[in-house]
């Protein structure tokens, strides 16, 4: 992986920490079903407009994985996360995301496109183990709510995880922006009934269908485009490193905000987390600069 790339993770990272706080104020004004289906859509629209701009075809020929494709990694995530929001403290599903990676590592290396090397079985750990002392979780009451949102946030990383090999394999056949405007168009398809059912009862603020227009213009539809490119010229799991990084950036913004207060656990463990990035990814400083493995 070269160092542009890292780069590039790092910045998604930052864009897709702050969509879980996001989330966390939206999800309960307009319903899981309404802002899964709003974001998907409009991300929908974003990359059609830009498919149309650079004169990239529609590749209805493979509507069958583009279908399988999206639902595993746009539809059943983004419901599932919209869903856990409302029932979990945003810090637990930015750290529960980042279980992602595991379940990708597990599929890459299952389906042939990608190794557990030692380096990454480690750098995993010392992600998990990072994220965990930057989110500082406390004790939480064991509700059913609680358990119930926690299972969400974990089955939703699970789909992105699984959903990762496939995306390798289409980076190789397809432009990405040719891969992400059916997936999230097909996603909306898949979301427009959930949506349809809890309108009525939707509370559309100005708030609320503002962040839905970021989720869906910036963190979902570019930040997807952008995660196909760099997917295509590096390993499934590499790609996905990013989901380390979230936890971090999801408690910069709280601060930075919200005016939430910093702890040492940050500090500590946001090293953990860029040290377990460069690990999975293959990119390590030294003393002779970047290397890949």
């Amino acid at each position: 992986m070269r160092q542009s790339h890292f780069l590039q993770l790092v910045a998604l990272s930052a864009l897709w920490g702050a969509s879980f706080p996001m989330l966390r104020v939206a999800s309960p004004l307009l319903g899981p079903g309404v802002i899964a289906a709003g974001r998907i859509g409009i991300a929908a629209c974003t990359i059609a407009l830009l498919m149309r701009w650079v004169g990239v075809a529609w590749p209805w020929s493979r509507w069958r994985i583009l279908s399988l494709l999206s639902l595993f990694s746009v539809a059943l995530p983004f419901l599932l996360f919209s869903w856990a929001a409302p029932r979990l403290p945003a810090g637990y599903s930015a750290l529960l995301n980042s279980s992602a990676i595991v379940f990708g590592a597990l599929a890459s290396a299952w389906a042939g496109e990608d190794t557990l090397t030692r380096r990454k079985v480690v750098g995993v750990l010392l992600g998990l183990l990072g994220v965990a002392m930057v989110v500082r979780l406390g004790p939480v009451q064991p509700t059913t709510d609680v358990l119930l949102g926690a299972g969400a946030a974990v089955l939703a990383s699970l789909c992105f995880g699984l959903s990762a090999p496939t995306m390798k394999r289409l980076t190789r056949e397809l432009d990405p922006l040719a891969i992400a405007g059916p997936v999230h168009l097909i996603g909306f398809a898949w979301l427009l009934p959930f949506g349809w059912v809890q309108w009525p009862a939707a509370q559309a603020t100005p708030l609320a269908i503002a962040i839905t227009v970021v989720l869906g213009v910036v963190t979902s539809g570019l930040a997807y485009w952008f995660h196909l490119r760099i997917m295509r010229d590096t390993t499934p799991v590499a790609a996905m490193s990013p989901t380390f990084m979230i936890p971090v950036f999801g408690v910069a913004w709280g601060h930075l905000v919200l005016g939430e207060a910093l702890g040492a656990g940050i500090f500590l463990g946001g090293a953990l987390v860029l040290l377990a990035a460069g690990l999975v990814s293959g990119l390590l400083p030294s003393r002779g600069g970047w290397f890949r493995r």
